[in-house]
């Protein structure tokens, strides 16, 4: 009897326990919308990084960071607010994976556009 009063009190701190959020809403939280430009934009910076730093030598010298800060400076977004609000975002994990399925939307959605100007041929004139 006692060892099922201690696993229904243990199961019901744990039930409690999950509910709440692990982490209290930054002073200066990016908004969803913004987190998701965001987003996007490290994605495009990393890939550009990942894809041509062995074949110019510009971007060898550079180092990922680079990238990363580059797009915080265009969105004016500090490092430490940058990060405050992906570990706040995450800390939602549905609403987190919302948020992320419209970053790959909006890559793919980019990706697709690209490939239909890469197949369109090109007209010169001679019809």
């Amino acid at each position: 009897m006692r060892w099922r009063i201690f696993w229904l009190a243990a199961i019901l701190v744990l039930a409690i326990a999950c509910d709440k959020p692990q982490f209290k809403k930054p002073a200066r939280l990016v908004s969803k919308d913004e987190m998701v430009d965001m987003l996007v934009d490290i994605h495009l910076a990393d890939a550009v990084y990942q894809t041509q730093r062995y074949t110019s030598e510009r971007l060898d010298k550079l180092k990922g960071a680079d990238f990363y800060y580059s797009v915080l400076k265009k969105y004016q977004v500090p490092d430490s607010t940058f990060e405050q609000s992906l570990i706040y975002y995450a800390s939602f994990p549905r609403d987190f994976e919302k948020m992320y399925t419209r970053v790959l939307n909006r890559l793919n959605e980019m990706e697709q556009q690209y490939t239909e100007k890469e197949e369109k041929p090109v007209n010169i004139g001679n019809d």
